[in-house]
């Protein structure tokens, strides 16, 4: 494809980079499981077992979901930092659609 303004091969798209970094990380919300802690005789070990302990699985391509242990102090900040993480992603996605748009109109930014 070759840009109509300049008559060259035009540099990547906002969508495209959109696209790589979205499909390279994507972090779930923050699960949690009640485990119990091994030692004979503790309640646990006939209960739910100890908990709930936190975690947060984050996807990256062609590897396997690494899961990290969230310390329920913690917790509340990775809560806002999840938020923060989808609203640039929206925000992003946004940028797309108005790109896109000028593109179809053959408008400058």
């Amino acid at each position: 494809m070759v840009c109509y303004l300049c008559e060259r091969n035009p540099p990547p798209s906002y969508e495209s980079a959109v696209r790589r970094y979205s499909a390279s990380c994507r972090p779930s919300v923050p699960s949690f499981a009640y485990k119990p802690c091994g030692k004979p005789g503790c309640k646990c070990a006939k209960g739910r077992g100890h908990g709930p302990k936190y975690y947060l699985s984050v996807s990256f391509p062609n590897v396997r979901p690494q899961v990290d242990y969230v310390p329920q102090k913690r917790l509340a900040e990775t809560k806002k930092f999840l938020a923060h993480y989808q609203r640039t992603r929206e925000i992003l996605e946004q940028i797309c659609e108005i790109n896109r748009e000028l593109l179809r109109r053959r408008e400058a930014l």
